[in-house]
């Protein structure tokens, strides 16, 4: 038996030891092209097919797949890593027309060698001409900074369109998903209920059966539920539809066609690809008029959506309306991504520039996707609505893109639009910019692609449109309009410092110039003229003594606010609680947490008050609402993405999780927890995925622990406490230097790392 314990243990430590030296190396994955992957993926009228692509155009199928239109596409990878402070310096890059070469490490097209260099994203192709409409192969080897050589990756493909640019930007087919009811109810002999526990973008299939074909049964699609029926007569915009079939002797499966609506179908209106067909948002279904047993199996909801990987990310924590709200929010991007695009609703579905920001931050904290965002600002450029403001966003859009993604091709190819995005073409000798002062002549409507007449708008809806009067008037925080509005030239104002750093990316110099000069120029413009020292608030325009949310959040959220006025502006921001729409809930968080207000900040994202993403959940929505309640806006509907904020608030503020360089290069972890007694996150990047945790005794400790993706940095923020704390990673003490109430940690490298931090 002694021999035994000794033998045993000691074959189980040679097989581990044998498995390990025999274990592969590992291999660069999530390969994409154009920041598309699986590009090889084929799918049949939505739903994802096994046919590798190489083979579709041998088949008569109905077929979609990504198409790569540019002539030199960039090619992307997660480095892998096996060990801390990975750090990629080498790469080699094959592309063939077989994938027979690649079999043999070899490539006929380009073979880029081995390239120094820790770049792992935007690698931009560089061998023989590529063929329209043809398929071709492609993997990657990298090696680290201590020498060692990876196993090439998996084998990936990719088509090309039959018409190649120099710049374009591609996305991927839009997907059907077959989903069935959390549970069916019979209300009666002849009617049924069943709900699919969230709401979707779909249509109905249904297998139902008659003894005679002269039966028919009428089926209910809605968003809401009244007494346990589909709500026939909802509020607002809320959507309820009903369909009637006739039925064939025996069991038959029936596909309900949804009607297009005439003003979501409309000139401005995204439409629906045909392969997809029309849908319409619902979480009910009833059948009525139906004697004969239905199960689970029988009712099927066709939900489209773009590609969405719901493991992407994850959040916990110690609070649980927190949890229900980023859940909302999550799935909020998920549901209304149906037409591959970001629009800001079903009652009109049409892009607008401000609900693009939010989806776009919000999309980059829940899926490792960037092409939809990008696709749908390039769209707006050219496209453009009317708000002043919303034009002016084009430029934070591009800029987010940047930095989510490192590829700076966008920016240069939309550099002057962005120029004119800016409109700079409005401002006066001190800096200001108006659209009342009759500035916007034709030429600069024709700069920015716009068709009509642009106004200021602040937030949305104004009082006295859609019936709204004084007890619900608007969104606006009774916002005073003048000539000189202090929230567009906020706006103004973070277009020419962000117009600034986009000139240095590109390498224009003269330009990065002028627009800090003209930066500056406002900034010292608007601390004179809209600043009221008296109270210590930004007031509405210059014309006006009236103090708005608006006009104290906008100025704070994009840097205008001196260091010795935040806590004014702060203490007024907080007296109005959340007197803005859930746009301009976005910003109101942002500006909080980056003034360091993080208890204001939980306060607000956990409300349960009228105004709140609570509410949203509380009437019923399983979509994020377009405004926080029907009263607030009548005619709302219940599957907007704007109101989605929390999607990236909790991921960028609550948790901190930031690039600090563009395309991850350098990651900013900073939580800002509060009260919050616990909380985990997974955040994808271009790079790989970060994860965080932390337990926190308010005022007394903190521990963090993060993983952070091979090839990239990270700077560590933990709560500062007082100069006798001890500070350690990994049970070590650790350096670090005080910024306010944080101590910071530069230079962490890739892996797993436990901080504390102890009173």
């Amino acid at each position: 038996m002694h021999i035994r314990k000794i033998i045993l243990p000691t074959i189980l430590y040679l097989f581990l030891s044998i498995t390990a030296n025999a274990q592969e190396p590992p291999v660069p994955y999530e390969l994409t092209v154009n920041l598309l992957s699986q590009t090889e993926q084929v799918y049949i009228n939505g739903y994802p097919v096994t046919t590798p692509i190489d083979k579709v155009v041998s088949q008569r199928e109905n077929f979609q797949f990504t198409e790569i239109s540019t002539r030199k596409p960039f090619f992307g990878w997660v480095v892998p890593s096996r060990e801390k402070n990975t750090l990629q310096t080498a790469y080699r890059l094959l592309v063939a027309s077989e994938r027979d070469f690649l079999l043999k490490d070899s490539a006929d097209l380009w073979d880029s060698g081995k390239v120094e260099g820790n770049c792992s994203v935007n690698i931009l192709y560089n061998g023989k001409q590529l063929e329209p409409g043809k398929v071709y192969f492609w993997k990657v080897k990298t090696w680290d900074h201590r020498g060692e050589e990876s196993g090439f990756s998996g084998i990936s493909a990719f088509k090309t369109a039959q018409n190649l640019a120099d710049y374009a930007t591609d996305r991927y087919p839009i997907q059907k998903q077959d989903e069935y009811p959390v549970k069916i109810n019979r209300i009666d002999e002849m009617r049924y209920f069943a709900d699919f526990g969230k709401a979707s973008f779909g249509r109905v299939r249904v297998n139902l059966y008659s003894d005679t074909g002269t039966d028919s049964v009428t089926i209910h699609l809605g968003e809401t539920e009244k007494n346990g029926e589909v709500n026939r007569s909802p509020e607002a915009s809320i959507r309820y539809s009903q369909y009637k079939i006739r039925l064939d002797k025996g069991w038959k499966t029936y596909v309900v066609a949804i009607r297009p609506d005439k003003r979501n179908t409309g000139p401005q209106a995204v439409l629906m690809p045909e392969y997809i067909g029309e849908v319409t948002p619902f979480r009910y279904c009833e059948i009525e008029n139906y004697k004969h047993p239905l199960e689970e199996k029988d009712l099927i909801r066709e939900t489209a959506f773009y590609p969405f990987n719901d493991f992407d990310s994850h959040f916990h924590s110690a609070d649980t309306i927190l949890n229900q709200v980023w859940d909302i929010s999550k799935y909020s991007i998920k549901a209304t991504s149906f037409l591959g695009i970001y629009v800001d609703g079903d009652r009109e579905r049409i892009p607008y520039e401000a609900d693009a920001l939010i989806n776009q931050l919000s999309h980059y904290g829940v899926a490792r996707d960037y092409s939809m965002a990008r696709y749908t600002h390039e769209y707006l450029i050219r496209k453009p609505t009317w708000p002043t403001e919303w034009h002016l966003q084009s430029v934070l859009i591009a800029w987010e893109d940047y930095m989510y993604t490192g590829n700076k091709l966008s920016l240069a190819h939309f550099y002057e639009d962005l120029q004119a995005k800016t409109l700079i073409a409005l401002s006066d000798e001190r800096g200001f910019i108006s659209t009342r002062t009759g500035k916007v002549t034709p030429e600069v409507l024709q700069s920015i692609h716009f068709n009509g007449q642009i106004r200021d708008i602040v937030d949305w809806p104004h009082t006295g449109i859609l019936g709204l009067e004084k007890e619900e008037g608007g969104e606006t925080d009774g916002f005073v309009f003048t000539d000189i509005n202090t929230v567009v030239n906020a706006f103004h104002y973070r277009t020419l410092v962000l117009m600034a750093q986009i000139a240095e990316t590109l390498g224009k110099t003269d330009d990065q110039k002028f627009y800090n000069e003209r930066a500056a120029k406002l900034k010292q413009s608007f601390n004179k003229h809209l600043f009221d020292k008296k109270r210590g608030v930004y007031i509405d325009g210059i014309g006006t003594d009236h103090a708005s949310l608006h006009a104290n959040m906008f100025p704070l959220a994009f840097g205008l606010v001196p260091e010795n006025r935040i806590n004014s502006v702060l203490e007024f921001i907080r007296s109005r609680g959340m007197a803005c729409s859930v746009y301009g809930s976005q910003f109101l968080l942002d500006a909080i947490y980056d003034a360091h207000d993080a208890g204001y900040g939980l306060q607000l994202l956990t409300s349960t008050g009228e105004r709140s993403w609570y509410n949203m959940i509380r009437v019923g929505s399983t979509i994020t609402l377009e405004a926080w309640d029907n009263k607030y806006k009548p005619n709302q509907d219940w599957n907007h993405a704007w109101g989605a904020a929390p999607a990236n608030l909790i991921p960028r503020k609550l948790m901190g999780i930031e690039p600090l360089e563009p395309g991850f290069r350098k990651i900013r972890i900073k939580p800002q927890p509060d009260l919050l007694k616990s909380a985990e996150i997974k955040h994808p990047t271009i790079r790989g995925d970060v994860t965080a945790s932390f337990i926190n005794d308010p005022g007394q400790s903190f521990r963090l622990e993060v993983d952070i993706p091979a090839n990239t940095t990270a700077e560590i923020h933990l709560p500062f406490y007082s100069g006798r704390q001890t500070v350690h990673i990994n049970g070590q003490p650790v350096k670090y230097r005080r910024n306010g109430n944080f101590s910071v940690i530069e230079n962490i490298g890739s892996g797993r790392w436990d901080f504390t931090v102890e009173r």
